[in-house]
């Protein structure tokens, strides 16, 4: 039995509403998108705008040209170990693979900034230009990369370098795993969309609440009420 038929009726057409907007939302309207992606894909390309550090670590790592290394590093595969070989003689260093292991020895500052180099390209979406560099997939390059130190984060740390492991950490998150993830994707400023932006922010809050709203009034227009 119904306690409020104006109110369950009016808490039930706010559901309908909801879902027939929810359902709209799913459709491939917005450029073959549907609105979820959409959003998606702008506030990717809005995070991707903020977070180029590139040119900024470049010159904190200037510090570190003179700074020498000699580590080995373990890799998973061969294949992985021969490949990542080529990263670290472009960058000017002294680097052999035996089997699954690499020895290298060189400048940290050069090889970081070799890097940085790379992800930057990558951050311009420009995978040609890796790829006839090295001559294999690009995001394999930066994952080569990535993986490269994160092993000579952990070398360095057992010489005790602590420093130069640090400088190798941020270069790989703040730069070497942002261009691969962000690989693809056309980095904009909040600005170029800031209405779109505040539309969606409200249109948020605003759907959120027709939907608790709408449950509401159908529980308390059933007869069910909360009480202590």
């Amino acid at each position: 039995m119904i306690y409020n038929k104006k109110e369950f009726y009016g808490g039930a057409g706010l559901l309908v509403v909801f879902f027939v907007i929810l359902f709209m939302m799913f459709q491939p309207i917005y450029h073959g998108h549907n609105g979820m992606q959409f959003l998606d894909n702008l506030y990717n390309s809005i995070s991707k705008g903020s977070i180029n550090y590139s040119s900024q670590l470049k010159a904190d790592m200037a510090q570190l040209d003179g700074k020498a290394i000699d580590v080995t590093l373990n890799y998973g595969t061969e294949v992985q170990a021969a490949q990542s070989v080529d990263l670290f003689v472009q960058a000017g260093a002294q680097a052999s693979a035996e089997g699954k292991s690499l020895h290298l020895a060189g400048s940290l500052g050069a090889i970081l900034k070799s890097s940085l180099d790379d992800a930057q390209v990558m951050y311009d979406n420009d995978g040609d230009a890796i790829q006839a560099k090295y001559g294999i997939e690009p995001r394999r390059v930066l994952f080569n990369w990535w993986t490269s130190f994160k092993l000579m984060n952990k070398a360095l740390g057992n010489q005790k370098e602590f420093a130069a492991a640090k400088a190798v950490d941020t270069v790989q998150t703040k730069s070497v795993e942002a261009s691969y993830n962000y690989y693809g994707v056309q980095a904009q400023s909040i600005t170029d969309d800031i209405g779109l932006v505040i539309f969606s922010l409200v249109f948020y809050v605003l759907y959120t609440l027709w939907y608790g709203f709408a449950i509401l009034f159908v529980f308390e227009g059933w007869g069910l009420k909360l009480s202590h």
